[in-house]
């Protein structure tokens, strides 16, 4: 098993590398940092320009080779990832923002994850009753109904529960306060303001894994392996639960590991909406403002968190399977 994933990584690893060199050989066949210089007032000289974007690498009068050298040894030798056209650090923005989106993204696709399999079991083992129609008609309309909706429905409802009782108990926009010290304190306002893009995502994305589950169970329920532990004695609660959902949950575990790189990079509506400097603004930022060497980062990123993503969902077929352990 460890031989296993060792290889994978290394795999995985060398993906890696390939993805964000092609990255950045494609970022600037689109992208033009000199564009930022273009039209401010006073106008600066050409000469000005070309002092500003030599220094960081970001000159097109500089070889595309030697460029991309000056980048790809930098991130080798001493892990710079460079800095935008502004002169800001890449370094600095992912480490900073990498750690806002996981607060808010992990969190969600957790909770997510496990109300979509709770309520796809008992929808499952339910098949055509009044609880499955009931479920299932509310998990179609969450699942049409777009992020912004529901940010904004959230947010009016928060607002109007603070002015009812009277105090805020949830913040709309931003991830912390300033000035808050105090391991509690720090707590009890992180959560106040991740409650609500919390409930946003959840809302939009847990009846995706609802079906999933619901549709894998009902294919699992009636196979000769169930009929034969119901034979046994157990009942069909125990059957679904000991049999039936482990191999169930196997495409489930794996849709999950491999969603978690586009919800990073994807969720820029709701950091949008709630003013979080997360992952997703962050590559907004890097596109509107032609910044080569962030685009390359947060592709990398991506592709770093899809690695992730692979290795996990084959830690969990194993877990899931003891077929796969034995092969």
């Amino acid at each position: 098993m460890i031989k296993y994933l060792v290889r994978r990584a290394l795999g995985w690893l060398l993906m890696i590398v390939v993805a964000t060199n092609v990255t950045y050989f494609l970022a600037w066949s689109f992208l033009d940092p000199r564009s930022n210089y273009v039209g401010r007032k006073p106008p600066l000289s050409p000469e000005q320009i070309e002092g500003l974007l030599g220094p960081r690498n970001l000159s097109e009068t500089t070889p595309l080779i030697e460029r991309w050298w000056n980048w790809f040894s930098g991130i080798i030798f001493r892990w710079d990832w460079g800095v935008s056209p502004t002169g800001g650090s890449v370094n600095d923005e992912i480490a900073y923002r990498m750690w806002i989106s996981a607060e808010l993204v992990l969190g969600a696709t957790i909770i997510a994850t496990v109300i979509g399999i709770a309520v796809g079991v008992y929808t499952a083992s339910r098949q055509y009753k009044l609880g499955d129609r009931i479920w299932q008609a509310v998990s179609i309309v969450t699942m049409n109904v777009n992020i912004i909706v529901a940010g904004l429905a959230i947010v009016i409802l928060a607002i109007n529960f603070n002015n009812w009782v009277g105090t805020r108990v949830f913040y709309v926009t931003g991830s912390s306060s300033p000035g808050v010290t105090g391991f509690f304190p720090v707590l009890i306002d992180t959560l106040q303001h991740l409650v609500l893009p919390t409930i946003a995502l959840v809302i939009i994305s847990y009846a995706g894994t609802h079906f999933l589950q619901r549709s894998l169970l009902l294919d699992n329920i009636n196979a000769d392996y169930v009929r034969t532990a119901r034979a046994k004695g157990l009942t069909k609660q125990q059957a679904i639960r000991r049999h039936a959902l482990r191999t169930s949950l196997i495409p489930v575990a794996t849709q999950v590991a491999f969603s978690i790189p586009a919800i990073f990079t994807g969720g820029i509506l709701t950091e949008t909406i709630f003013a979080w400097q997360g992952m997703g603004r962050y590559f907004l930022t890097t596109i509107n403002t032609n910044d080569v060497h962030g685009v390359v980062a947060v592709a990398a990123f991506g592709a770093v968190l899809t690695a992730i993503g692979a290795i996990l969902s084959d830690i969990a077929v194993v877990v899931l399977d003891p077929r796969v352990r034995v092969s």
